[in-house]
């Protein structure tokens, strides 16, 4: 069987006879048992795939099957699947099964989608190379020296992989757009509120959102529609009509777009890499376009101004891990302080706990005026400049990461540059815009370029339409 990469590819074949559910399902098995070296899978629900497989061929020849019929979809390990184990790729939730489905779950499964395995990525989805998890790193399947991404390393890299046809990972400040632009897919953040949070583990409660990643711009927009809407089990979640983005066009007009002057004179920006975007700007303007540069004056406070709020949020959320109501509980616990002490020092991993004591220090007594509130401040004013920023433009163009995938194991003197990596994402976090990573081209070194896209909230139907323009 050729490896599948489109949903259209696997419409058309079960709709001709050439295929069937079960079959699609033992092709990925495999794909997956052959490319176990690469730790994308921390595990595979293989007997379970193949049953519901047989029971969605029954309702394709009964021609009751839903819209997702045929599609197999991988799960991050941070997304709740009723009566599966779920850990967050964190020692501390180790044996924990969930007692409830995510919305996004039920809703894919409602829609006849096969969900074939848990996912690796960063523990708590803190990290962009995926090495920080319990499990072990996993390995971009374009060059396996090379990492992923994160925090939704495993997510980029199924789909890159060929190992499930569709993904889906959360992104806090990139962890979506970062892989998919390192593992040449696609990957889109949709708006703050679009996507219920309803089952997903929580990192920074204001700034994650669950999103999809694919090898095409059709099949992200189908699984978004299938997805996106209110949720009583969400407040946050909206109330906004969802747009039939499985419907998109290819869009023949021109657009007003605007790019970040400085993220391209941004130090540390990778020669090709810029090359690559001013490329495009150039061949959108000859589209008959307009694109013109903008100054973003806060460009150099996003990444300290996300830290700030994303770790102090952490600290609150990460709470209730403590060793008491389930998961790890250490073995050295004699009262009721050794057991939140030990067992939260054994079972966290070095930058889960960073950015616990990062966030509880922002929060603490004399300090939180300094920077969590300041920091809050900044993020409004941030928040007001990206408004007028869309008052005059459809959409904002920036590379999604400052170079292509680095090395596995590549050494900081100091772990805090590691968070640079989140230095044209964050934006979309903090501003809650939708933001899209679509492979443009090739770097030298043989690994693919991400161009990033931010629209205006709620527009991710233009966005999808937009991005289909250029790919």
């Amino acid at each position: 069987m050729n490896k599948f990469r489109s949903f259209r590819d696997i419409q058309d074949s079960l709709l001709n006879n050439k295929t069937n559910c079960k079959k699609i399902v033992q092709h990925y098995l495999k794909e997956i048992e052959k490319n176990k070296e690469l730790n994308i899978f921390v595990e595979v629900f293989s007997e379970e795939a193949l049953k519901r497989a047989k029971e969605i061929d029954q309702k394709i020849k009964q021609g009751s099957s839903g819209k997702l019929a045929g599609m197999v979809v991988g799960l991050k390990d941070n997304i709740c699947y009723k009566n599966h184990k779920v850990t967050a790729a964190s020692k501390i939730l180790t044996g924990f099964e969930s007692i409830y489905s995510a919305t996004v779950v039920k809703r894919l499964l409602k829609e006849d989608a096969i969900i074939i395995g848990r996912l690796n990525c960063d523990e708590f989805a803190m990290g962009s190379s995926n090495e920080n998890s319990f499990y072990g790193p996993a390995f971009n399947p374009l060059n396996k020296k090379k990492v992923p991404g994160g925090s939704s390393g495993g997510s980029a890299a199924a789909v890159s992989a060929g190992l499930c046809l569709i993904a889906l990972g959360s992104d806090t400040g990139g962890s979506i757009r970062q892989p998919a632009s390192f593992c040449g897919v696609v990957g889109l953040k949709p708006t703050y509120s679009r996507v219920s949070r309803h089952g997903l583990i929580a990192y920074a409660s204001s700034f994650d959102q669950i999103g999809p990643l694919a090898n095409n711009i059709d099949d992200v927009a189908i699984v978004l529609e299938v997805i996106s809407g209110q949720d009583n089990f969400d407040s946050t979640s909206s109330r906004k009509k969802v747009d039939r983005y499985s419907k998109i066009t290819i869009n023949k007009t021109t657009s007003k777009i605007g790019y970040i002057a400085e993220s391209l004179e941004s130090k540390g920006l990778d020669v090709e890499v810029k090359q690559s975007i001013q490329d495009q700007i150039n061949k959108l303007k000859k589209e008959g376009n307009i694109v013109e540069p903008i100054s973003f004056p806060y460009l150099h406070l996003l990444v300290p101004t996300y830290y700030v709020l994303s770790t102090a949020e952490a600290s609150s959320n990460l709470a209730r891990f403590d060793g008491v109501h389930y998961g790890y509980r250490s073995k050295e616990s004699s009262d009721l302080p050794s057991t939140y002490f030990k067992s939260r020092t054994e079972a966290f991993g070095k930058e889960v706990k960073r950015r616990i004591m990062l966030g509880t220090f922002v929060l603490s007594s004399g300090y939180q005026e300094a920077y969590f509130t300041k920091a809050q401040k900044i993020r409004r004013l941030i928040q007001q400049e990206t408004e007028k920023m869309f008052q005059k433009y459809q959409f904002i163009l920036s590379p999604t990461t400052p170079h292509t995938a680095f090395d596995v194991g590549r050494k900081h003197p100091n772990p805090t540059t590691m968070y640079l990596e989140d230095i044209f994402t964050v934006h979309a976090n903090l501003a809650g815009n939708p933001a899209i990573s679509i492979p443009i081209k090739n770097h030298t070194n043989g690994m693919p370029i991400g161009l990033q896209i931010m629209a205006n909230h709620f527009d991710e139907l233009g966005l999808l339409k937009f991005s289909r323009q250029i790919i």
